[in-house]
């Protein structure tokens, strides 16, 4: 079997969409995106309410120049994301206290619980591709206070709002 599941789709049946069958594929439709509580805006991809996902999610992240997220951790579960364009500062760990820098053709792996937070200094948006062990996409999102010792950032305007 196969399903194309479009916005207006998901609009009409506003819960999860449940697989038929265990060898339902389902096309989800560019297009849509929404604001996520961690301050960036991601693009509706496969999650429980797409596509009946049971285990995963998977979207594509951008984050505008000159702008952030919100500090934020996943809890229990586990991220990877792949930057495709862009370069971005991740915040990450225990307060916040270390920082990479993530470019265009990285891997990242977030394990679950762990503290991090983008920024994005550069003049070129940044998209990432991001799959979580969340089907249920931001129902393990705990938002986090900015540390002390990052507090030129509250400069930088949170990318999604």
């Amino acid at each position: 079997m196969l399903r194309v599941s479009d916005d207006q789709e998901r609009a009409l049946h506003g819960s999860a969409l449940a697989a038929d069958g265990p060898d339902e594929v389902i096309i989800i439709r560019a297009g849509g995106s929404y604001d996520g509580r961690q301050g960036v805006t991601l693009a509706t991809g496969v999650s429980n309410r797409s596509a009946g996902a049971r285990a995963l999610c998977l979207h594509l992240v951008t984050i505008p120049p000159g702008t952030r997220g919100i500090p934020h951790l996943h809890d229990g579960h586990e991220s990877a994301i792949y930057a495709v364009s862009g370069e971005t500062e991740m915040w990450h760990g225990e307060g916040l206290s270390q920082c990479a820098i993530v470019r265009a053709g990285d891997f990242i792996y977030v394990p679950p619980g762990t503290p991090h937070l983008p920024v994005n200094r550069s003049d070129t948006t940044t998209v990432a591709v991001v799959a979580r062990t969340d089907p249920r996409e931001q129902e393990s999102v705990v938002t986090l206070s900015l540390p002390p010792h990052l507090a030129d950032l509250e400069a930088f305007p949170v990318a999604a709002g």
